[in-house]
């Protein structure tokens, strides 16, 4: 048995998470007694809850096993921005590809035409809005990165709209950003409160086992002990991301990037009226839409006006192989998330932030996720690159389909892509990552 020596944690106040705006409709249930399943998927992000639920479609006599160390909406998957972006995101404008890209884009669409599918059919209220999505720039000279965007776009027929100065601001509520992309198929949500929905929504034959670390794991036998079960399976399935490494998979392919978000209470009327005429200089306008916004440059800050009236704020990399954070860590950033909220939204400087939390990005050098048969009937997810609602969803839908041999054009995509590039172990790893970070934190500047 393999000892796992780092277990998920609750790092900060979860936003997300503690702002969902509903009541869970199931218990939360814990590994009790020692079981068999058929199938033991451990992980209950989007990977992981769309890889048990294609599996139980598939195979609705199976007996299926979803386990976590934590409640569904607390991982990573509930920490994220919250932006289930339909386009590909990690774009190298220097060696285009527009059949990858457009493939890239229809599997981003059907993973949000299936959300969406299960979020209507459940009924509960995840504040899903296709509100579309801002790239922007306050600098000049990022503008060039829009530019590159643009013709990515252009290549891959996507709509698109270029804004400036005071039409921009008209969306947004601040001057800050001088210019922007938009293209209209994003969906903005709370991702806790989808995930959540998307575990209510899992057929009968799916276990949800949460609060429930793995503690130890034995791969060869297809046994997992648990604080007070030992479970059994015929096949595994790993859609532990940041985590795999520590089960003893994917080692050298994956990084585990850290970063930190704030979200501040409500905006009251008064302060909405301020945040409306400040950015259209007191002439009459509609109310301000929800709407995100990615940076121009990839360590920039994300930013949401959300349709509960938050403003939410996302920056700060780092790596962290402890793949925990320190409250000396959120109060630090926390203060830089002061800073750059103040610089974009000055006519309301006295609203708080109400929640600060950190949680993980994991990224492969090539932007190819982990999506392979490890050993005989152990399968692995992981490497979503930051965008885990939309890829985390297509991963594990079509990971159930690999898993019970069912073909298509879509998987045999999805395994040609999934070749991630050698990361050199620790120190190494931790090195570099720290250069690039520092590095790429000194190049955004004005976008952070």
């Amino acid at each position: 048995m393999r000892q796992i020596k780092r277990l998920p944690a609750i790092d900060g106040q979860l936003g997300w998470f503690e702002s969902v705006p509903f009541i869970r409709p199931m218990p939360v249930q814990q590994a009790e007694k020692n079981e068999h399943f058929d199938v033991i998927v451990i992980g209950a992000g989007f990977s992981g809850l769309a890889t048990a639920g294609r599996l139980a479609e598939l195979r609705p006599e199976a007996r299926i096993a979803l386990v976590d160390a934590l409640e569904v909406g607390q991982g990573a998957s509930g920490r994220n921005a919250g932006f289930i972006i339909d386009i590909p995101h990690n774009l190298d404008p220097t060696e285009p590809d527009a059949q990858a890209n457009t493939k890239a884009r229809d599997l981003n669409t059907f993973a949000i035409q299936r959300l969406q599918r299960i979020q209507e059919q459940q009924g509960l209220e995840v504040c899903w809005h296709q509100a579309g999505k801002y790239l922007a720039a306050h600098e000049e000279k990022h503008f060039s990165g829009l530019s590159d965007f643009v013709k990515t776009l252009e290549a891959i027929g996507e709509p698109y709209e270029i804004l400036n100065g005071d039409a921009l601001a008209k969306k947004l509520g601040t001057h800050y950003y001088k210019r922007a992309v938009y293209t209209p198929g994003n969906i903005l949500v709370n991702p806790a409160a989808l995930a959540i929905s998307v575990a209510s929504g899992l057929p009968p034959n799916v276990t949800l086992l949460e609060n429930t670390p793995v503690q130890e794991i034995d791969l060869a036998n297809k046994v997992i002990q648990t604080p007070k079960a030992r479970l059994s399976a015929n096949t595994i399935v790993l859609a532990t991301n940041a985590f795999t490494e520590k089960f003893g998979v994917a080692s050298n392919q994956i990084t585990p990037i850290f970063t930190y978000a704030s979200l501040t209470r409500p905006l009251n009327d008064n302060e909405m009226q301020c945040f409306k005429d400040k950015a259209t200089e007191n002439k009459a306008t509609e109310n301000i839409a929800p709407w995100g916004l990615t940076s121009a440059h990839p360590a920039g800050t994300t930013v949401r006006f959300t349709s509960d009236r938050r403003i939410f704020i996302r920056n700060t990399l780092n790596y962290q192989p402890t793949l925990s954070s320190t409250g000396t860590s959120l109060d630090k950033v926390k203060v830089k998330h002061r800073q750059s909220y103040l610089a974009r939204f000055p006519q309301l400087p006295d609203v708080p932030f109400e929640y600060t939390w950190g949680g993980m990005i994991c990224v492969t050098m090539n932007h190819q996720p982990v999506f392979t048969e490890h050993t005989p009937n152990v399968y692995v997810i992981a490497g979503m690159n930051g965008v885990g609602v939309a890829k985390g969803t297509y991963l594990g839908h079509y990971m159930a389909e690999y898993i019970c041999g069912k073909q298509s054009p879509e998987l045999d995509f999805i395994l040609n892509h999934s070749v991630p590039s050698w990361i050199p172990p620790d120190p190494f790893r931790s090195v570099g990552a720290h250069i690039r970070l520092s590095f790429e934190e000194y190049m955004a500047k004005g976008e952070v």
